[in-house]
């Protein structure tokens, strides 16, 4: 029987994608993709929650047990650039189409992993799933470009990561319930299948996406070259905002379930709420972010994100009961919310229309090569040195980010009193 859980939360999600448009005044094509990401995300929360705890039983040693998820992570950074530069020649709605078969092909080849206990197959089918996140990562994008006007950005933005939340409850649930739909020594391979499933979902709904016109524009204007346009503090500052914010958050959520069931004894119900509750705090301040942007600023919104990552320390240094993991992910995710959400508003100011491919391309691969760092270390440090280094290594990148919030706010400081 399907569960309970998985239908009442598709209907929601279904039911705001097409009531959302007459409360929250956005194109069509943002709400097919406020539809069509969560369902697509489910093979990131998939692989973060069953990846694991799978690789930990059919993995050569403990310590390779995150391997699935670096993969997931490589495969994204591998995949980035190629995917900016198919979305330009085929157009986001064909070349996000492309991403998301990767992710069914992915989910079917984990799916046999599992059955057949091959842990070279999970890897590869994760790092398909990774590249395929590489094309879901992309929808921000899409969301800002269809557009009619511009200033509408942190709305369309806010909406798209509130969708994040579906995948919270889908994609841990989903691995949860459906490990045992098919016979496997270790379980799991019914929760593949079922992704591959979800994720088939989402290529039907990008399928009906309107042209997004934007894409194709030639405004005539000369583009600057790369190296121009990465030397400009505020795209240093955007993709600081986001491959710091990213590869903390990252780093600490992959080591996590493996802490918490496999070391700590936690039960998997327990270590499942953890990690829903954490990616729904990446998602939910969503709701508030165009009040944020607009009453705070987005200067103030990653000092905020800074400071949220320090109670993350403290918390994870303070014990290893449910409540302490509990406490230190939900920090983690908003304070991740309020540093990407940042850096995704801020980079369009770095790029002219022409300059928009390249300069996301080079912000999203940094971002996600940094976050596989983080990802790969976090599995040996976690088995080698234990829980509290692996949140002390975390405390430098910390302090980094929390300077580069505080440049960014005295730029800010200065530009508005040049202005009056």
């Amino acid at each position: 029987m399907f569960p309970t859980t998985l239908l009442v939360t598709l209907g929601l999600l279904i039911l705001i994608a097409f009531t959302g448009r007459f409360f929250v005044q956005l194109p069509r094509n943002n709400w097919l993709l406020f539809a069509a990401q969560p369902l697509a995300m489910c093979s990131s929360s998939m692989v973060v929650f069953a990846g694991g705890l799978l690789g930990e039983k059919i993995a050569p040693t403990p310590e390779l047990a995150t391997l699935p998820i670096t993969g997931l992570i490589i495969g994204t950074a591998v995949a980035v650039i190629p995917a900016s530069m198919l979305m330009k020649k085929l157009g986001r709605r064909l070349g996000t189409i492309f991403g998301l078969l990767l992710s069914v092909i992915g989910a079917l080849l984990c799916m046999f992993a599992a059955i057949d206990s091959i842990f070279s197959l999970l890897i590869a089918g994760s790092v398909l799933m990774g590249a395929s996140m590489a094309f879901v990562a992309q929808m921000r994008f899409a969301a800002i470009e269809s557009l009619p006007d511009l200033t509408d950005s942190p709305k369309a933005v806010s909406v798209l990561m509130v969708s994040g939340m579906f995948a919270a409850m889908l994609g841990p649930e989903l691995a949860e319930t459906g490990q045992y739909w098919i016979d496997s020594a270790h379980g799991f391979a019914g929760s593949f299948l079922g992704l591959a499933i979800m994720v088939s979902l989402s290529m039907l709904i990008v399928a009906r996406l309107d042209p997004i016109g934007v894409a194709e524009t030639k405004t005539g204007s000369v583009a600057r070259p790369l190296k121009q346009i990465i030397r400009q503090p505020v795209f240093i500052i955007a993709v600081c905002a986001g491959a710091i914010g990213y590869s903390v958050m990252s780093y600490i959520m992959t080591a996590t379930p493996l802490s918490m069931h496999s070391l700590q004894g936690h039960s998997l119900q327990a270590t499942k709420w953890v990690i829903q509750s954490h990616i729904i705090a990446m998602y939910l301040p969503s709701l508030f972010s165009a009040l944020f942007i607009r009453y705070l600023g987005k200067a103030n919104m990653m000092i905020m994100g800074c400071l949220l990552y320090v109670g993350v320390i403290i918390f994870a240094l303070t014990g290893k009961q449910v409540m302490h993991y509990w406490w230190a992910l939900v920090l983690l995710g908003v304070g991740w919310n309020f540093l990407y959400t940042a850096g995704t508003l801020l980079l369009p100011e770095s790029y002219s229309v022409d300059e928009r491919f390249k300069t996301q391309a080079v912000n999203d691969f940094i971002i996600f090569f940094v976050q596989a760092i983080g990802s790969l270390s976090a599995g040996y440090i976690l088995f080698s040195q234990g829980w509290s280094l692996l949140i002390l290594v975390a405390v430098p990148m910390v302090i980094i980010m929390f300077g580069i919030s505080v440049w960014y706010f005295l730029i800010r400081q200065k530009i508005d009193q040049l202005a009056l």
